[in-house]
């Protein structure tokens, strides 16, 4: 039986894929402190998110940790457990040689109920990658929590593809889907370097595990926004990508 148009507009809900939060410096000086040096320029509190939510007919966040407040996860935890039917959390995974980063994984997943975690590689000390031993026991550790990995490649998908190929080819029979956010920060090609990153992304097809997400449009696209060139992006990750695909904000 097909739904009515009034029945479809009550299932249906609009969710942004992607955002972050912030203490307010209010906030930040009672309870929650930032990371020093991460004080951050624009409101961003939970408050503030949700009159823009309500503005723009939003019902729903996934709600990324985001470097201002580093590891300490209490600020979003906090949004999280109060409005449980409107956020969702990821995680930013610790990458500390101690190998604390793990435990911490484990009780953000299992007492905090966060959803998915992010592997920066800037976070790793300067000499290391992603693939060192504490790397490949944090993401062994999220497959068998069947949390999603999400790599922040800011700086470019070719400077960590061996990486995440290692990982992807090292632990094929994990639950982890591995989020490749912002579509790896492959923007439409103008020189050599970025005509020889977004093919290699393609590539990144052949692992079953490998996900795109097609979020942040104003970080990929040269132009204004609609962002009108990212479209031939999108075509072509579709191509590959053909069954079911998520289009963030």
């Amino acid at each position: 039986m097909i739904a009515s148009e009034a029945e479809l507009q009550i299932i249906t809900k609009v969710i942004d894929s992607h955002l972050h939060v912030w203490a307010s410096p209010q906030e930040a000086a009672e309870k929650y402190p930032y990371f020093p040096g991460q004080e951050p320029s624009l409101p961003g509190h939970v408050d503030y998110l949700l009159e823009c939510m309500e503005e723009a007919g939003v019902d729903g966040a996934l709600i990324v940790q985001l470097i201002n407040h580093k590891f300490d996860h209490s600020y979003v935890t906090s949004a999280l457990k109060k409005y449980p039917s409107k956020f969702v959390g990821f995680c930013l995974v610790n990458p500390a040689e101690d190998g604390s980063g793990i435990k911490q994984l484990e009780d953000l997943v299992l007492k905090d109920g966060y959803r998915a975690v992010c592997f920066n590689p800037y976070l790793w000390p300067s000499d290391e990658k992603m693939t060192n031993e504490i790397g490949k026991a944090l993401f062994s550790k999220a497959g068998e929590l069947g949390v999603p990995v999400g790599f922040m490649c800011m700086k470019g998908l070719l400077l960590h593809l061996q990486e995440i190929e290692e990982l992807c080819t090292e632990f094929p029979s994990t639950v982890v889907l591995l989020l490749l956010d912002h579509v790896a920060f492959c923007k439409p090609p103008k020189n050599d370097e970025e005509r020889h990153s977004f093919p290699e992304l393609l590539k990144l097809s052949r692992f079953p595990q490998v996900y795109v997400k097609f979020s942040a449009l104003f970080r990929l696209s040269r132009n204004p926004y609609p962002y009108e060139d990212s479209s031939q992006v999108l075509a072509q990750l579709v191509q590959l990508w053909c069954t079911v695909y998520h289009v963030g904000k």
